[in-house]
C-alpha cells in the first residue's frame, strides 16, 4: 500500500477460520479515519497465497536460520576452518552474517578457560615443589618430567592421526600429575641417601635402581587401564580416545625419560653446584 511516496502496512490478526477462505479476507471491514465509514479489504489490498516459514527464529531482534550438521571422522575445529573457507568463496547477500555455535562455541570457551587454568595449574605444582625441597633445583628438576611427557603425548597423537582437542588437553593435565609423581619419587629417594651420607654418584645410582619397580609399576598399571579407552569404537569414543591416546603415550615417554634422564640431570646439576 502507498501513500504518496510513502509505503506502509497493516498487521491483522486473523482466526483460522477465515486465513483459507480469501473472499471472507476480502470483506473485512476498513474503517476509513474520520469519516465513520468502512470499506471492503479487497479495495485497497491484494491477496495470495504462497509458502512461508513455520516459524520465524529471531536474536537480539534479527531474523536467524539454523543449519545444523553433525561431524563423524574428524574434529570439530578442521571442519569450522575448512567450512569458513569455503564460506568465503560464497557470495552473501549484503545484510546476511554467519556465526558458528553448538559444540565448536563451546570448544571456544573450552579453551579460553584452559589457557587460564592450565599455566595456573603448574605454578601451583611448581610452588608446590620448591615448599617441599625447599630449593629450586630439585623443584625444576621434578618439573623437567612434564616435558618429557608431553613430547610422548603429542608424538602418540601424531602416530595415531588424531587432532589436539580438549579431551586431549585434559589428558595433557592428568599426565603432567603422573609425570611429577615419577620424578618425585625419584628425588626423593635420592636426597634420602644423600642426607645418610652417600655421595652424588652412589646416591643416584642406588635411588635410581631402588625406585625403579614402584616407577614401572604405576606407569604400567596407569597405561594398561587406559588401553580400553585408547582402542573404543563406540559412542563417546572421540572424547576417549585422544584422552587415552595422550596418558598412554605420556606415561612411556616420561617414565623411561624420568629413569633414565633425571639421574643423570640431578648428577649433573649437583656436581656443579659442589665445584661452585
Amino acid at each position: 500500500m502507498f501513500e504518496g511516496d510513502r509505503r506502509f502496512g497493516i498487521v491483522v490478526r486473523l482466526p483460522d477460520a477465515l486465513r483459507s477462505d480469501l473472499d471472507q479476507v476480502k470483506r473485512l471491514p476498513l474503517p476509513l479515519p474520520g469519516s465513520g465509514n468502512f470499506i471492503p479489504l479487497g479495495e485497497v489490498a491484494t491477496f495470495s497465497i504462497a509458502p512461508g516459514p513455520n516459524q520465524v527464529s529471531r536474536e537480539n531482534g534479527k531474523r536467524r536460520v539454523v543449519i545444523s550438521a553433525n561431524v563423524r571422522g574428524r574434529d570439530i575445529g578442521s571442519f569450522v576452518a575448512e567450512a569458513e573457507q569455503r564460506l568465503r568463496e560464497v557470495k552473501i547477500p549484503a545484510g546476511y552474517w554467519t556465526t558458528w555455535g553448538g559444540q565448536f562455541e563451546q570448544l571456544q570457551s573450552a579453551t579460553q578457560r584452559l589457557q587460564i587454568v592450565v599455566p595456573a595449574a603448574l605454578g601451583l605444582v611448581m610452588l608446590l615443589l620448591f615448599a617441599m625441597f625447599g630449593n629450586l633445583k630439585d623443584g625444576l628438576l621434578v618439573f623437567s618430567g612434564i616435558p618429557f611427557a608431553l613430547t610422548g603425548g603429542l608424538a602418540a597423537l601424531a602416530l595415531c592421526g588424531i587432532p589436539l582437542s580438549i579431551s586431549a588437553a585434559v589428558g595433557f593435565i592428568a599426565l603432567s600429575g603422573v609425570a611429577v609423581l615419577n620424578g618425585l619419587v625419584l628425588i626423593t629417594a635420592i636426597r634420602k641417601l644423600r642426607e645418610e651420607g652417600r655421595s652424588v654418584d652412589q646416591a643416584v645410582r642406588e635411588g635410581a635402581l631402588a625406585r625403579l619397580r614402584p616407577v614401572l609399576m604405576t606407569a604400567l598399571v596407569a597405561s594398561l587401564g587406559f588401553i580400553p579407552m585408547a582402542i573404543a569404537t563406540g559412542t563417546g569414543a572421540e572424547v576417549q580416545r585422544p584422552l587415552a591416546t595422550v596418558v598412554i603415550g605420556g606415561i612411556l615417554s616420561s617414565t623411561a625419560l624420568t629413569l633414565l634422564m633425571l639421574p643423570l640431570l640431578y648428577r649433573l646439576v649437583h656436581r656443579v653446584s659442589r665445584r661452585g
